[in-house]
């Protein structure tokens, strides 16, 4: 073991539709009763974790990755490729959709575009998400938008705890009032705003970008199944109970619960850690609900002991 876990500090986001399930759920020092996201593992300019203890305490993620590559493997060029969120949302979010790298490369100042996924970590009885929309072609589409015919247009579900739904670009979507997420995504900043219940922040109504988002929405929908992956190990050893949530182009995704003693570790560059329940020792470490961590490269096989589930990713 060449180097230590790297555990990180979140960073808070204060935003029109956040509440205060990040200091009554997690016990987070948050800055608002308006506090809707943590951004726990990040090194996105608008959001950069600094590392909590340890040799390189104080020092940010995209300190890191540009200075340190051998904590990262051989994966240490551009930017870090992900961001890890939890979020509370006490009202709705707006309705939005995001760009593909392609898109987002030529429109948005070469950033990333913005893959994502969802983990329900929590939901009211009764709540619902947005995936997708019911327009069947794009002349549809458009006229919905301009039209506002928002009720026809927009593709409502049912959620639950323990749902896992991916976001591809291009999908019309938003967490709604009474759910807590944990998002797992590209590390991008960008979002088009397609409708935001005509709120007003600050006195006026906050920016859509109807355009762009007309550009990019996909049509027509068509639902994904949000249990497509079986459950299936690779690279992870002696723990209880395990399912990979998603694989694709740019992260892997995991549920990990761990019951008792057992090890845990893998061969992938670097591994992406938050704990969602319960608490332990990890590599000697204590850790509870609220931590997220890294895991560097060549770290090897190490041990656990603890109740406690995780969402673990990595590229």
């Amino acid at each position: 073991m060449e180097k230590d876990i790297l555990f990180l500090k979140p960073v808070f986001k204060s935003v029109i539709w956040g509440g205060t399930r990040l200091r009554d759920d997690f016990g987070y020092d948050i800055p608002s009763d308006t506090t809707g996201e943590c951004w726990a593992v990040s090194a996105h300019p608008h959001g950069d974790c600094e590392v909590a203890e340890g040799e390189y305490k104080g020092r940010t993620l995209s300190d890191l990755w540009k200075n340190e590559p051998a904590l990262f493997g051989k994966a240490s060029a551009g930017s870090f490729p992900l961001l890890v969120k939890i979020i509370d949302a006490k009202q709705d979010l707006s309705i939005q959709v995001h760009p593909n790298d392609e898109y987002a490369a030529k429109n948005e100042n070469g950033s990333f575009g913005k893959t994502e996924c969802w983990y329900v970590l929590d939901a009211d009885p009764g709540a619902t998400i947005v995936i997708g929309h019911n327009a069947g072609t794009r002349e549809e589409m458009i006229d919905m938008i301009d039209n506002k015919r928002w009720k026809e247009f927009i593709r409502e579900i049912p959620v639950k705890k323990g749902d896992f739904f991916q976001i591809e670009p291009g999908t019309l979507h938003a967490i709604k009032g009474g759910t807590l997420i944990l998002e797992t995504q590209q590390s991008s900043d960008i979002t088009y705003r397609v409708y935001d219940y005509d709120r007003l922040s600050n006195g006026k109504p906050r920016e859509l970008h109807l355009e762009k988002s007309k550009d990019v929405i996909t049509c027509p929908f068509v639902p994904g199944n949000p249990e497509s992956a079986e459950p299936y190990e690779v690279g992870f050893v002696g723990f209880g109970k395990y399912k990979r949530l998603v694989k694709c182009k740019y992260y892997s995704v995991y549920s990990v619960e761990f019951n008792g003693r057992g090890s845990f570790g893998g061969s992938y560059p670097f591994l992406l850690a938050s704990v969602v329940e319960g608490e332990g020792i990890i590599a000697g470490h204590p850790v509870k609900k609220g931590m997220h961590f890294i895991v560097p490269a060549k770290f090897g096989t190490f041990d656990v002991d603890g109740n406690m589930k995780l969402i673990v990713s990595h590229i």
